[in-house]
């Protein structure tokens, strides 16, 4: 079947190379020309892991085209249409929707783009006022930063908003290669689709904060956050996923989702107060190193110098959008510290993001970052660094101060190789 996938997003990445490995020809359009000149390089617009070695072998095999947005307007007659374009971009889908609707050969446009409620409606309206007999439907971006890949693939579920039969049956079609295990589609109407994806990012969210608020007051009364957390977790009224305590969420996706949460309560006049507050609550916790690295050094912070271990928001991603790091880096600067950087991907994001704003050293050997630093903050729990040379970290480290962003290490034993740590919720 042919395909089209647009946008530059990491869903339409995943999107396009998927459904090439499945047997579909895809042509997969690009809105950014930064996006269209890596992938003309060879390169993947995101770093995921095994997605480029994928990436390349479809485009080896003939099943996957890349294409600058503006060719789609003289070409692409295919029969259904991935729309995965940034957050946001309902210009964009309209113009791409519009275009198709005269193609003889279009039967649906799939939206996984994250739009406000009422979107994909608007954009089911255009469509039957243009006289073409194509369908919609929403199957919203699910895909996770870091395994991406894996949850297309092997998704926990798979929202399907549709309007009828003709809808359901050949999305359903196309994600069967799949859920041939077994049935994982739910299926709901256009508007629904959209309001789950963003209630499931608000509820993740919520669960987020509310354990980064249970750490902070563990802290003043003494007890471990982590002894905590388990006993949570083993009612299984609550479950464990998402209750680890750390220096905040962030990244394009959940931020935004719980953002455009808000702004569709408030567009319907009802009350936001709880996810505003999730909201403040993360944007403090992101900076919870930084105030236990001035509380240590009793405020004479000028003239210090921090390694941080992990710049992306998340591990398995080289993407620093809305970054823990970030926030502190800058706090780091605005009192004249000295900050080195260590990651395994997302240097260069990094750079380009520093650029103009302030000094930072990078480097691709996370000892070497090391080297005289006044404290280690750990902002990224990449699995390089759960198991580090301790002996040799010692020594390189003016101070042995290590702030643990993500709880990943035994405070027991590391103080027990002679370092002084703090984690977040930890005695």
């Amino acid at each position: 079947m042919q395909i089209s996938v647009y946008g530059d997003t990491l869903c339409a990445q995943v999107t396009a190379t998927a459904l090439a490995q499945t047997g579909h020809d895809v042509y997969w359009y690009v809105t950014d020309m930064g996006a269209w000149n890596a992938l003309e390089q060879g390169a993947a617009i995101y770093k995921e892991p095994g997605l480029r070695f994928l990436l390349e072998e479809q485009r080896r095999s003939g099943r996957l085209r890349y294409r600058l947005y503006e060719e789609s307007k003289r070409l692409n007659d295919s029969r259904v249409v991935f729309l995965a374009v940034q957050p946001g971009k309902v210009s964009l889908l309209e113009s791409i929707v519009a275009h198709h609707a005269a193609m003889p050969a279009f039967e649906l446009a799939v939206i996984q783009t994250v739009c406000a409620v009422g979107t994909s409606e608007r954009l089911r309206d255009e469509l039957v006022d243009s006289g073409s007999r194509a369908e919609l439907a929403v199957m919203p971006d699910m895909t996770q930063a870091g395994r991406a890949y894996d949850t297309f693939t092997r998704p926990d579920c798979i929202l399907i908003g549709h309007e009828n039969e003709e809808a359901r049956v050949l999305l359903c079609e196309i994600m069967r290669p799949y859920v041939r295990t077994r049935d994982t589609f739910r299926h709901m109407s256009l508007r629904e689709a959209e309001f789950a994806r963003l209630a499931s990012s608000g509820i993740l969210a919520t669960r987020i904060s509310f354990m980064n608020e249970m750490a902070q007051l563990a802290e003043r009364v003494d007890v471990d956050i982590s002894v905590i957390r388990e006993a949570l977790a083993a009612d299984s009224r609550i479950g464990s996923a998402y209750l680890y305590p750390g220096c905040g969420f962030g990244g394009p996706g959940l931020s935004g989702d719980v953002m455009s949460l808000v702004d569709t309560l408030q567009g319907y006049d009802a009350h936001a107060g709880l996810l505003e507050q999730v909201l403040a609550i993360n944007e403090r916790q992101k900076e919870v190193l930084f105030r236990k690295f001035w509380q240590y050094y009793g405020g004479n912070v000028v003239g210090k110098r921090v390694v941080i271990w992990g710049a992306s928001f998340k591990p398995g991603t080289h993407r620093v959008e809305n970054s823990p790091a970030l926030k502190v880096i800058e706090a780091l600067w605005a009192q004249g510290v000295q900050v080195a950087v260590h990651d395994p991907l997302a240097l260069p994001e990094l750079s380009r993001w520093a650029d103009g704003r302030g000094d930072l050293e990078l480097y691709k050997d996370q000892y070497m970052a090391a080297a005289d630093a006044d404290a280690l903050m750990l902002f990224t729990e990449w699995k390089q660094y759960w198991s580090p040379e301790w002996a040799r970290l010692r020594g390189e480290l003016r101070e042995p101060l290590i702030l643990d962003g993500r709880n990943i290490y035994d405070p027991v034993f590391v103080r027990s190789q002679g370092f002084q740590y703090k984690g977040v919720g930890r005695i």
